[in-house]
């Protein structure tokens, strides 16, 4: 399993939400580049950068920053925040970043996401559905930087990417991200048993090395992981060698 250690930047600087919110942050660190040199210091494969200010925006915002992070990294970048076009993937391809996180759009406009896949390489596209739990049980996706429900089944956003279209798949319990109260189990035992042919992403609520060995178990093929690093709670080191 790969640790995707993440970095989330507002206005330049590390931050964490809780759940999605952008009036619970805290402020970790002011330089990202420190962030990421920790985090190749360690021989972490894969770093995960956001840009909040682009996912509130809806167009990248500090596309540029993320641009010098990839160049500066030994590890693969996988980034997003705000990508709603061909030419957003396109600039952040061009910077050097190897995988592109797509997350409103692949709800809202998946005849279009599925282009992007077939053109750019579907290794290259990494769908983000950001899911809210719902009284029936379901999984709503969430738009726009986590700030609204779309209405729309998780299982039915997945339907719109046959298997063979899609390769990379980032899934966010949104009600647990940030809240250090471990990953939704049921939600990732589900998404191995319904779409095996995803390599699966987990993100929302990593809070120990023991949460990710459960994920690992599960056959997930990657974790996300940011508040247990940045309070101490995870030593980086033992979560990379999980995998």
């Amino acid at each position: 399993m790969i640790l995707y250690p993440a970095i989330d930047l507002i206005n330049g600087e590390c931050v964490r939400l809780a759940q999605g919110r952008f009036d619970a942050v805290t402020r970790y660190d002011s330089d990202p580049f420190k962030r990421l040199t920790l985090f190749n210091e360690e021989l972490a494969e894969w770093v995960h950068i956001v840009d909040l200010d682009g996912a509130r925006a809806g167009s990248p915002q500090q596309h540029e920053l993320i641009g010098r992070l990839a160049q500066a990294s030994r590890a693969k970048i996988q980034t997003g925040g705000g990508v709603r076009s061909r030419a957003h993937v396109q600039t952040l391809l061009d910077q050097g970043v190897c995988a592109v996180v797509v997350g409103s759009a692949a709800v809202k406009d998946p005849k279009e996401v599925r282009g992007w896949l077939r053109d750019f390489g579907k290794e290259r596209i990494t769908l983000a559905l950001d899911v809210l739990p719902t009284k029936d049980g379901d999984f709503d996706a969430a738009l726009h930087g986590w700030t609204e429900g779309s209405g729309i089944s998780l299982w039915k956003v997945l339907d719109e990417y046959p298997v063979g279209v899609a390769q990379r798949i980032l899934v966010t319990d949104v009600s647990r991200d940030g809240m250090l109260m471990g990953p939704n189990m049921d939600l990732m035992r589900a998404l191995r048993q319904k779409r095996p042919d995803l390599d699966i992403q987990a993100s929302g609520g990593v809070r120990s090395v023991e949460d990710l060995y459960d994920l690992k178990a599960l056959g997930v093929h990657g974790a996300i992981v940011g508040k247990a690093i940045y309070e101490g709670l995870i030593d980086l080191k033992a979560a990379l060698n999980v995998g």
